[in-house]
């Protein structure tokens, strides 16, 4: 089938293409190619490509910026979606979203998960803005894949893992303070290109949630990655109120795959396995890469 991906450069979208162009014709795209905030730009590219399916990536991600860019926040997570979702009704293309744990407050207690039944209450803009974008999709695409995920990284682009691989490489002995107190589960984006692949067999739509299996802190997930990758570190455990930031992010952001399983189609293991996978298979690189960024910027 002929696939569309929006924000074909991200990490998401990098492991897309990797794991779907082999049986599916890939169309990439990313902006400035297309600009999801701007309807005669989406209509454009889906009326020149008339894709069967369309995944959309794309999302303004920056969550602290969101709360003083709104705007451009809200243009993109919430008006983007909407437009995604018109552009498909009219050429009769299916939709799979990726949306955010950040729908939920995090008030429930750990280590109790969400599922795509609990309620939603974003605190912050990102999160209000995403699930804005859920709502507004749907309304015109009542049969689109909304895929709820957190705490992605991958082997490439900017994300959690590679910024602890960069902290512990430029100073060993330099102590920095790590978040012990917010819960969730590292999902490899490489995992989640699978679990995409495998629900373009079937013939489900609505909410899913998909993560990995299990979860840590911020702090117990760094100690583990870079345990795993043999690299000396010095992270001390803190909590949230020892590192404000401007948006509030969930205390607990654990999603249960709930759908995913009662379908018997989850493809998703422990966050443990896929990081031990991925160090086995770009461990080297990974810090190859990070010391000659750490050279360049010395």
């Amino acid at each position: 089938m002929k696939i569309l991906i929006n924000g074909s450069g991200g990490q998401l979208g990098t492991d897309c293409i990797d794991i779907l162009s082999p049986n599916h014709h890939v169309v990439p795209i990313d902006y400035p190619a297309i600009n999801i905030a701007d309807a005669k730009s989406v209509n454009t590219i889906c009326g020149e490509h008339r894709p069967d399916v369309i995944i959309n990536c794309a999302a303004y991600t920056a969550v602290d910026k969101c709360e003083t860019e709104t705007a451009a926040a809200w243009a993109v997570n919430a008006d983007g979606p909407r437009f995604i979702g018109e552009a498909a009704a009219t050429i009769g293309a299916r939709v799979i979203h990726v949306s955010t744990d950040y729908v939920f407050d995090g008030h429930k207690p750990v280590p109790g998960a969400y599922t795509e039944d609990d309620p939603v209450n974003p605190l912050s803009e990102y999160g209000k803005s995403k699930l804005a974008g859920e709502r507004n999709l749907l309304e015109p695409c009542p049969d689109a894949v909304i895929l709820r995920t957190a705490w992605l990284y991958s082997a490439s682009g900017p994300n959690f893992l590679k910024t602890m691989l960069r902290m512990a490489l430029s100073d060993p002995r330099r102590s920095f303070t790590i978040v012990n107190d917010q819960f969730g589960s590292l999902t490899w984006s490489y995992t989640l290109a699978r679990q995409i692949d495998r629900l373009l067999e079937r013939d489900l739509h609505g909410i899913m949630h998909t993560t990995s299996d299990g979860y840590s802190s911020w702090y117990e997930a760094a100690c583990y990655f870079l345990e795993k990758m043999g690299v000396e570190h010095s992270f001390i455990p803190c909590t949230t109120e020892d590192y404000p930031t401007p948006a509030h992010r969930p205390a607990n952001s654990i999603l249960q795959n709930k759908v995913l399983d009662d379908n018997g189609i989850s493809v998703f293991t422990s966050w443990q396995d896929d990081v031990d996978t991925l160090v086995d298979r770009y461990g080297d690189t990974l810090i190859e890469e990070t010391r000659e960024l750490l050279e360049q910027n010395s």
